[in-house]
Formats: C-alpha cells, structure tokens, sequence
C-alpha cells in the first residue's frame, strides 16, 4: 500500500470515531461513524477519510445533534451542539478504529 499525502487539514476534519452501542450496529451495513468538526462538508469528509485510512467512500450522511440544557449542582449550562458524519465504505474496505491514526 503506498500513503498518499496526508493534508495536515484532515485531522481538523476527523475529530474523533464513535464507539456507541448504535456505532457498532452500523458496522455490520460497512459504515463507520465520526464526530466531525461543525463547518466540514460531505466533500471534505469523504477525501479525508479516505486519505488518512486509505479506504473507498460510496457516501457520506451528516447530522447536527443539538447540545441539551443540563444542570449541576443547581447551576445550568448548555453542552455544546456535535455534527456527526456516517461513512458509507465500499465492499471490501474496512476501519479498525480500535488502532486509532
């Protein structure tokens, strides 16, 4: 396997993998979901997952979670808003977020 050249700017993008309970389900349909930063598009996300994990992306969905209002010990605050991204990896391609970059 030849590495392509990795734009630092990528991990800007990829901000970190979810192991969720929902996560794990996905693997199963060859689809891996990351937390990724709130400005990045579907066209940048697919070319830096593609480079930093040298994998073929078929689809990239986004989805904005909204941050809840919680409080402790009697004083609120808000958690703040998280984007998250579901890549669609061809047949054949495969992450192991278990080894990390």
């Amino acid at each position: 396997m030849s590495k392509t050249a990795v734009d630092p700017r990528h991990y800007d993008v990829i901000l970190s993998p979810l192991v969720t309970e929902k996560a794990t389900s996905v693997s199963e349909r060859n689809q891996v979901i990351f937390r990724v930063a709130r400005d990045a598009t579907k066209p940048q996300i697919k070319e830096a997952v593609e480079k930093l994990f040298n994998v073929k992306v078929t689809g990239v969905n986004t989805l904005i979670l909204k941050g809840k209002n919680k409080f402790f010990r009697g004083r609120g605050g808000v958690r703040s808003d998280v984007k998250k991204a579901i890549v669609t990896l061809a047949e054949g391609h495969s992450i192991d977020i278990t080894t990390g970059l």
